[in-house]
């Protein structure tokens, strides 16, 4: 057989061993790959950033609240991107509505 022959497109496909599993099976894989993801991460962070969201949005004055920090105190103040916590007599903070938590249920800081 001449270089020229070995070299041509007719003669390499012919060399080529036969694909095995076909297309769909290699495609089926990162799709069931995916899916899961999906399931297993993906779904339940969008569900406790969506309760999150609600959460804030019924926050008003005089909530018990716990920060993602770990500082508990009373709700004084409520703006469009801060609240206002005192956390003792006359002391208050402002953090980020973000930076909530929890809140938590009434009396619980009394009884602390």
């Amino acid at each position: 057989m001449s270089l020229l022959a070995t070299l041509s497109p007719t003669a390499i496909i012919a060399a080529a061993p036969a694909p095995q599993g076909g297309g769909f099976s290699m495609l089926l894989f990162p799709i069931v790959l995916i899916a899961i993801m999906y399931f297993l991460m993906i779904r339940p962070q969008m569900k406790r950033q969506k309760e999150h969201q609600a959460m804030l949005g019924k926050l008003q004055r005089g909530d018990e609240v716990l920060t993602n920090s770990g500082i508990a105190g009373v709700v004084t103040e409520i703006g469009e991107n801060f609240v206002t916590v005192e956390i003792a007599d006359n002391v208050r903070i402002r953090v980020q509505k973000a930076a909530i938590g929890n809140v938590l249920p009434k009396g619980t800081l009394k009884s602390a």
